[in-house]
C-alpha cells in the first residue's frame, strides 16, 4: 500500500472576511512567510505526484505568490472555485484537475485547508501511515480540545469507527459536548472520494457542499472510516482572524528560536527575538534581546546583534557586532562594529573592520564605509 500513488488537495479559497484585509487570507504572513506555504511545507514528509490548490478570492495573486515560492521537486496545479459554495465543493473542484484515469489507479489524496499554517510534516505522514494500514476509505485527523465550540464534532458508531462529523451550527445540545472535534485534515481514497462527493446536498443551515458529510456517506455505504487523533491540538489550529493570526505566529516564532539555540545560536531572551524562516544564522551567533532579522538576512559566525537591532535582507560577516541599529539590503563586513544608534541605508556596505560610531547614517549609494 506504500507503493499507492499520493495526491495532495490544499483548500485555499476562502475570503477570510473575519481578517479584515484586502490581502487574501492565504497570503497574511508568519515569520515572513505567506501562511499558505507554512502549509505546503508541511506536505515535505509526502512522497506526492502533485499537489493542488484550489484558489478563489484573490486567485491571481495567490497563485502568482505560489508559483514564486514553492519547492520546485512539488507539482502545483491550481483550480479556481469561483463562487464559494463549500468544502465539498471545492473538492470537487480540485478533482478536476486530476486526469479521469486517476480515479481507478488506487491512489490516496489527502486534503487539507490553507489555514493551518502549524501543521508539522511528521503528523501528515503519521496520517497517511495510519490511512493506509487501516486500508481505510476515509481517515480523519482528530483533536480533543477543553473548549471545542465552533468546531465539527466527531460522532462514533457502536464499533467506534467515525460514523459522522457534525458541524456546530447542526449539533444537537448532546453533540455539542463531544470534545473530539474535526481538524479539516483527511486522507481518502482516491476511487470513493469522488463518487461520495457527488452524493453530497447542501441541506444544512449554511446551504453549503460539507466536506465533513463525506464521512456519513461512506460509513453508511459501509465502506471504513478510522481516525488518528493529534497529540499537539496546536498544530491544528485554524487561522481566521487577526488574533489567531497573533497566535500562531508566536507558536512558530518559539519553533524557529528553538530550532536555532540547539544548532548553537545564543539568544539571551527567546520571547524578545525575531526571526523570519528565511533568515540564515551559523554557530556561536549572539542575539541580544528585541533583535529583530528578516528577509534574507545572512549572519556569519561569531556575530553579536543587539540589543533592540533590525536588519532585513543584511549579509553580516564573521565577528561582526551591531548594536541598536537598523539596516536594510546592506552589507556589514567582518568585525565591522555598527552603532549604537546607526541606520544603514538600502545598498549601503560597513568594511571589514570599521567602526561606524553612535547616530551614523549610511550611504545609500553603494559607496563603502570604511574604517577609520
Amino acid at each position: 500500500m506504500t507503493d499507492r500513488p499520493l495526491s495532495a488537495v490544499v483548500l485555499a479559497a476562502g475570503e477570510g472576511t473575519r481578517m479584515r484585509s484586502s490581502r487574501p487570507k492565504p497570503l497574511h504572513r508568519l515569520c515572513g512567510r505567506p501562511m499558505v506555504l507554512h502549509v505546503l511545507d508541511a506536505l515535505a514528509e509526502l512522497e506526492l505526484q502533485r499537489a493542488v490548490v484550489v484558489v478563489g478570492h484573490g486567485a491571481e495573486r495567490v497563485t502568482k505568490t505560489l508559483l514564486e515560492h514553492t519547492v520546485a521537486h512539488l507539482l502545483v496545479d491550481f483550480v479556481e472555485q469561483a463562487v464559494q459554495r463549500g468544502t465539498g465543493d471545492a473538492v470537487a473542484v480540485a478533482l478536476t484537475a486530476f486526469p479521469d484515469d486517476d480515479e481507478d489507479d488506487g491512489g490516496d489524496i489527502v486534503v487539507l485547508p490553507g489555514d493551518t499554517p502549524l501543521l508539522r510534516p511528521p503528523t501528515l505522514a503519521a496520517l497517511v501511515r495510519a490511512h493506509r494500514q487501516a486500508n481505510a476509505a476515509a481517515t480523519v485527523l482528530t483533536a480533543e480540545l477543553t473548549d471545542p465550540t465552533g468546531y465539527g464534532r466527531i460522532v462514533r458508531g457502536k464499533d467506534e469507527r467515525v460514523a459522522r462529523i457534525v458541524e456546530q451550527a447542526d449539533a444537537t445540545p448532546e453533540e455539542r459536548q463531544i470534545r473530539e472535534v474535526n481538524t479539516g485534515i483527511y486522507a481518502f481514497r482516491r476511487n470513493v472520494l469522488a463518487p461520495a462527493l457527488r452524493r453530497l446536498s447542501p441541506d444544512n443551515v449554511q446551504g453549503e457542499y460539507y466536506l465533513t458529510d463525506i464521512i456519513g456517506v461512506l460509513h453508511d455505504a459501509g465502506y471504513p472510516v478510522t481516525s488518528l487523533l493529534v497529540g499537539d491540538s496546536m498544530e491544528v489550529a485554524g487561522v481566521n482572524d487577526r488574533s489567531q493570526l497573533a497566535v500562531a505566529e508566536a507558536e512558530l516564532r518559539d519553533r524557529i528560536n528553538e530550532r536555532w539555540m540547539r544548532r548553537g545560536v545564543t539568544m539571551l531572551d527567546p520571547e524578545r527575538t525575531y526571526v523570519d524562516t528565511s533568515v540564515s544564522l551559523a554557530a556561536d551567533v549572539t542575539l541580544f534581546p528585541g533583535t529583530l532579522l528578516q528577509g534574507s538576512t545572512v549572519i556569519a559566525t561569531g556575530c553579536e546583534i543587539g540589543p533592540n537591532s533590525h536588519l532585513v535582507d543584511c549579509v553580516v560577516g564573521e565577528r561582526a557586532t551591531v548594536a541598536n541599529s537598523v539596516a536594510h539590503s546592506a552589507e556589514i563586513g567582518s568585525e565591522a562594529v555598527v552603532g549604537p544608534y546607526a541606520t544603514i541605508l538600502p545598498g549601503g556596505r560597513v568594511a571589514p573592520g570599521a567602526v561606524t560610531g553612535p547616530y551614523f547614517m549610511g550611504r545609500s549609494d553603494d559607496e563603502e564605509v570604511g574604517a577609520p
